[in-house]
């Protein structure tokens, strides 16, 4: 099973982006992406590759439910 969170894109240059994952950034493809993004969108990434644009508000509400058990996992270790 693959989970894609909401990632925020900082950074874009042309079919190149740098996204934030939570506190985490990473490079990743808009090659295969099938609408224009631009920073400050939110996107969902699978394989290094941005794959589909997500509402703001839907991204915040993924990410708030996912910090919890986050952190639970991260306490776990």
């Amino acid at each position: 099973m693959c989970l894609a969170i909401p990632s925020r894109i900082i950074k874009k240059d042309d079919l190149m982006a740098t996204v934030d994952v939570m506190g985490a950034r990473l490079e990743v493809s808009l090659m295969i992406m099938p609408e224009e993004v631009r920073e400050g969108d939110f996107v969902l990434v699978h394989a290094g590759f941005a794959i589909q644009k997500v509402d703001r508000q839907s991204a915040h509400e993924v990410l708030q439910l996912l910090a919890p058990l986050l952190e639970q996992e991260e306490e776990g270790s």
